[in-house]
């Protein structure tokens, strides 16, 4: 009896240890099929590190380190301007931060685009290109598309003042409205700069940049007439034609001499009966 309980524990022994030992085997297998998924899933998405906002930014705040961290990011969707290295983001430290030009959210990549250089301001002088001019244009709620306006924004404008020239039939032109730029980029709405405003607000100046050609024609449009903005489309990339329109043309009214050029036209009528009628009809004079 003994010997068969003996026999039976040793079975039941020998089975157990069968069966660590295989679940043993299907833990490290499974393990390493897992090890094996991650690693091709890593092979599969390359990424790199670059640095992305910690907070909200707004314009004009100053870019410290403490307000990034770095996080890895796809290579093939990886944007223009990026930031791998605190020495490339920060080359003068914290002592000459970079300033925000463009709002930001947490998480959003830092890009050249939207912040100045080491050191430098977020004034005006930062989104002229080479060879621009900043010039202010007085607007109000008609002429300035009733505070629609961003920064960024592109504009047609419009002349409108009284002209004491004569037309081709002698008379004087007066008043016209005159299309002098087209697609004119806004730097500035009022004393603000930054592209981030969410809320309409009726302004009293826009700043354009322009070159120095066009600030003399601005200028010179400005002091003998008003200026009025048409808020050209994000999409549209179409370039205006000359536009010129006066009273006359609008109103569709014949010029003086014109009408009585028509007026001096001379009609001859032929007197015909037919029965008890008398038809008169319009025919070309002969001399």
């Amino acid at each position: 009896m003994r010997n068969m309980f003996g026999l039976v524990l040793i079975l039941g022994l020998g089975l157990a240890g069968l069966a660590v030992y295989m679940a043993k085997n299907y833990i490290s297998d499974y393990q390493m099929a897992l090890a094996n998924e991650r690693a091709n899933r890593a092979e599969a998405i390359e990424t790199v590190e670059i640095y992305v906002s910690k907070r909200a930014l707004s314009y004009g705040e100053p870019l410290l380190s403490e307000d990034v961290r770095l996080v890895k990011f796809p290579t093939e969707s990886l944007p223009e301007g990026t930031f791998a290295t605190l020495e490339e983001l920060f080359p003068k430290g914290d002592d000459a931060p970079r300033v925000v030009l463009r709002a930001m959210e947490i998480n959003e990549a830092i890009m050249a685009i939207k912040v100045t250089d080491a050191g430098e301001t977020a004034g005006l002088m930062s989104k002229l290109d080479r060879g621009m001019r900043a010039f202010t244009i007085k607007v109000d709620v008609s002429s300035g598309v009733s505070g629609f306006l961003r920064t960024d924004d592109r504009v047609d404008v419009y002349w409108t003042g009284r002209v004491n020239s004569q037309s081709r039939e002698g008379e004087t032109i007066g008043e016209i409205t005159k299309l002098i730029e087209a697609r004119v980029r806004l730097i500035a709405v009022d004393q603000t700069s930054g592209s981030g405003a969410t809320e309409a607000t009726i302004a009293r100046t826009v700043t354009v940049a322009v070159s120095p050609q066009q600030v003399a024609a601005l200028a010179q449009a400005q002091a003998t007439g008003n200026l009025t903005l048409s808020l050209v489309g994000t999409e549209d990339d179409t370039i205006a034609e000359a536009i010129e329109v006066d009273q006359r043309s609008l109103l569709g009214l014949v010029s003086a001499p014109v009408a009585a050029a028509i007026e001096a036209i001379e009609v001859c009528t032929i007197r015909t009966r037919r029965g008890g009628e008398v038809i008169n009809m319009e025919i070309p004079c002969t001399n």
